[in-house]
């Protein structure tokens, strides 16, 4: 069954600490800060209402200055899930949103139809949280630590159930490896939950907070898309950014 607009919050979290990429969320994109890009994307998913949350003031300025919603949260959060989980409570006290989706800020070329892919395993599906993947394409990939992988079980046409995420090379044998897309849709009542558990072995062991969920007995579900947007974490990352942005009719 599909979600009400009035039932989805876009969340995208932001804060201006990035130690390989200082002050990334203000950084210019096709013309615009960066997080302006992606909330910007987020809007046209037209999925519900957006708001980006933050901790720096200069941040929330600049997203306002644009025409969109900015909430301040806290600066001590030890991540985004917490993040966002505060500026839930902020903006819905009436608890009217069932869903939250969790973009991003460092997002600037998602399209908004990779956003909008992330509620369909809520809406037709049993899973307490959604996630996105893409099928690996370059041979490099497939051992990089820093690209996280899905290993999940086919339930569908583009859809897993996620068994694990890992920065190892899995599974092993022949078949399709996935490129996890660090974009989240969660029932309101799983992300209570969650940022409720405390981090867990697997998630400290390999540094994947979505983790702490499955080790919970959580159902993560992902939907297959087919590509991976651009994450911006350097500044090669960044020029390769305003290169697409500048070769795409926005």
């Amino acid at each position: 069954m599909a979600l009400a607009p009035s039932n989805v919050l876009v969340l995208i979290p932001a804060r201006m600490a990035a130690s390989r990429l200082p002050g990334k969320p203000l950084a210019d994109v096709g013309g615009r800060p960066m997080i302006v890009e992606v909330a910007r994307r987020a809007v046209a998913a037209g999925i519900g209402r957006v708001a980006v949350a933050t901790d720096t003031a200069e941040i929330a300025e600049a997203v306002r200055a644009a025409g969109f919603e900015a909430v301040m949260t806290r600066p001590d959060h030890p991540s985004g899930s917490d993040r966002i989980f505060e500026a839930l409570t902020v903006l819905d006290p009436a608890r009217r949103v069932q869903v939250v989706v969790n973009v991003q800020g460092d997002l600037p070329t998602i399209a908004p139809d990779t956003i909008r892919a992330a509620l369909a395993p809520l809406e037709d599906g049993p899973a307490d949280i959604a996630t996105l993947t893409a099928v690996i394409t370059e041979a490099g990939e497939r051992t990089d630590p820093n690209v996280v992988k899905v290993v999940g079980t086919p339930i569908g046409a583009n859809r897993l159930r996620a068994l694990y995420f890992t920065r190892a090379t899995a599974p092993h044998g022949e078949g399709p490896l996935y490129h996890h897309i660090g974009l989240y849709a969660y029932r309101r009542a799983a992300l209570e939950r969650f940022v409720a558990l405390p981090p867990s072995p697997l998630e400290q062991r390999e540094k994947l907070e979505q983790l702490r969920a499955l080790e919970a007995g959580m159902r993560i579900d992902v939907a297959v898309v087919d590509a991976v947007p651009l994450g911006v974490d350097t500044p090669e990352h960044l020029a390769r950014a305003r290169a697409v942005l500048a070769g795409r009719d926005n």
